[in-house]
């Protein structure tokens, strides 16, 4: 689970093994690299994600340090103008939250 500067929860599904671990080092403090969440949106709800009208393509989710302000929005933002996505807003509809960082993990269900 991720959260932002709006301090709303996010969940994300990561289905590689480096990036799931990666993931881990981060919330448990053993790395601070890479912190941020990256990946393709998807215009549809997720089981695990259902608060939000939209999630990550599970296979396009990384980490960066540093991204494009192209790709930079909050997670309420991005609900907000969901219909927008994927034009001059998110192209390819690609997003990076700038403030966003692990809280959680999230057991799979």
């Amino acid at each position: 689970m991720m959260t932002d500067i709006t301090r709303e929860h996010f969940v994300i599904q990561l289905t590689d093994p480096a990036r799931i671990q990666h993931a881990r080092d981060l919330i448990s403090g053993a790395t601070q690299d890479r912190p941020h969440v990256v990946g393709r949106i998807m215009k549809r709800s997720a089981p695990y994600n259902a608060r939000w009208s939209y999630h990550y393509d599970p296979n396009t989710v990384d980490f960066f340090d540093m991204a494009p302000e192209v790709c930079d929005a909050t997670i309420p933002y991005v609900e907000d103008h969901l219909d927008e996505a994927g034009g001059a807003f998110l192209p390819g509809l690609v997003w990076c939250p700038w403030t966003s960082r692990l809280v959680r993990e999230v057991p799979a269900s």
